[in-house]
């Protein structure tokens, strides 16, 4: 098992700048970071990976799709190919950064509603798109880990049961699903079923609290969680996901309207020995 740190509780372009900040995560004990891709050329990431690589820090990536004129769902065939034109250009900076895994809600566009649930059609030309997308992952050796997000932020797959469906019927090794303990506590009756019953295509996971805070405050079931996540095999990334004000953009697109810890650092170094002595109890 891997713990990482997510980036989005600072940023959303990491850079040389928050080389102090990348220091402090790794003298935490942190295996790695997620790296958020949103600007930039594969050849900036590139060198975010070295100095990465001298820190001792490894990494995955996540994004997320804010345009709806890059939506991979909408019936207009040019919007669609600007969206796996996008996943293409992120897939590639994953790569670059040395990111074997890029995660997210990348189906769908983040915070656009139609007015109604997901359509046949919508599906369909998921699939499409997906399998597109995936098929210039599979160049790259980058997996892409869809998210399924709660009712609020997306409407094409809210529950793991959903994206687990969909994922079956796209069929391209490099597109599996991550799971989310915050966005499963709203909308799953089962949060812990959700994840065992899916296990089989789940390549990443966020851990996250039901406030967005510091993970161990709140009332997600961690012992219960760490016990299902363990029992099941998994043996990878177990990534902090925390966010605050600090990013306008960001703060409006997760709802995010107050500050969920007294500093960042609570955050990082307190969810770090959650997730540490969580591991080792369910052993």
């Amino acid at each position: 098992m891997k713990i990482g740190m997510c980036m989005f509780l600072w940023t959303t372009s990491v850079s040389k700048k928050h080389e102090p900040l990348l220091r402090d995560i790794k003298a935490t004990g942190f295996d790695g970071v997620e790296i958020p891709i949103f600007a930039g050329t594969p050849d900036d990431y590139k060198k975010l990976g070295d100095l990465l690589d001298r820190i001792g820090l490894e990494r995955t990536a996540v994004s997320a799709m804010g345009d709806p004129s890059m939506n991979l769902i909408s019936p207009d065939a040019a919007t669609r190919k600007a969206g796996i034109a996008y996943m293409k250009w992120a897939v590639d900076c994953a790569d670059a950064l040395g990111a074997r895994t890029l995660s997210g809600p990348l189906h769908s566009t983040l915070g656009a509603f139609s007015g109604s649930g997901p359509t046949p059609a919508e599906k369909n030309r998921s699939v499409a798109s997906q399998r597109a997308i995936g098929d210039h992952a599979g160049t790259r050796n980058v997996t892409i880990g869809l998210e399924a997000l709660n009712r609020f932020e997306c409407y094409l797959f809210n529950t793991m049961a959903d994206l687990s469906e969909h994922i079956d019927a796209v069929g391209r090794p490099h597109i599996k699903a991550m799971y989310d303990t915050f966005h499963a506590n709203i909308e799953e009756a089962d949060p812990i079923g959700a994840y065992t019953k899916h296990r089989r295509n789940i390549v990443h996971i966020h851990i996250s609290e039901n406030d967005r805070g510091v993970p161990g405050r709140g009332n997600i079931p961690w012992k219960e969680t760490f016990a299902a996540i363990r029992k099941s095999g998994y043996d990878d990334w177990l990534t902090i996901e925390a966010f605050g004000r600090s990013l306008k953009d960001l703060a409006a697109a997760t709802k995010v309207w107050r500050d969920f810890s007294e500093t960042p650092e609570a955050v990082y170094r307190e969810g770090y020995k959650h997730i540490k002595n969580g591991w080792k109890k369910a052993a």
